[in-house]
């Protein structure tokens, strides 16, 4: 196998990970996989780099995946998965960075800057119009580990938007 080969194999596998679908943990397992060990992959000694290169790559999807659904503006994209959706990718997100002990902190503090902005538009329209369901589809107490998780301040949760949890 040439080394243009080779490097064709990584390029094509680093782009499976960096656009992953929802699990990009999976995408970057497979990759290692695929690139070292699999029969019918090229069966390549991977550098140091290029494993830090894949792990960047799920990292930034990650990160993606988590921001996508607390950016108000996206919840009418076909991809919008909502508050509940940003919350499990976020916990896929601690497991994956506990595993390869790499430093989340970046994408916390983004998801920490967007979470509450989303929260107060949508707290915003929906008093506009009474009787206009909420965006927002997970639970108070959910909502409430979130900010925790995201080391968001709770007094950030006003009254107002509370209230879009309260039938």
């Amino acid at each position: 196998m040439t080394k243009t080969s080779k490097v064709h194999f990584f390029e094509d596998e680093w782009y499976m990970v960096r656009y992953s679908g929802e699990i990009p943990e999976i995408a970057y397992n497979s990759a290692l996989y695929y690139l070292s060990r699999a029969e019918d992959g090229p069966q390549i000694t991977l550098s140091t780099e290029q494993v830090t290169l894949l792990k960047e790559a799920a990292l930034e999807r990650y990160r993606e995946i988590v921001t996508r659904d607390l950016v108000y503006e996206n919840h009418t994209r076909s991809t919008y998965r909502g508050v509940r959706r940003s919350i499990e990718n976020y916990h896929r997100l601690q497991k994956f960075c506990s595993r390869q002990s790499l430093d989340i902190r970046a994408i916390r503090e983004e998801a920490a800057l967007l979470l509450p902005l989303l929260l107060k538009i949508e707290a915003d329209k929906v008093e506009r119009r009474p009787g206009r369901p909420s965006i927002i589809n997970c639970t108070f107490d959910e909502l409430c580990q979130f900010f925790d998780d995201l080391q968001i301040p709770s007094s950030l949760l006003s009254e107002k938007i509370e209230s879009l949890f309260q039938d």
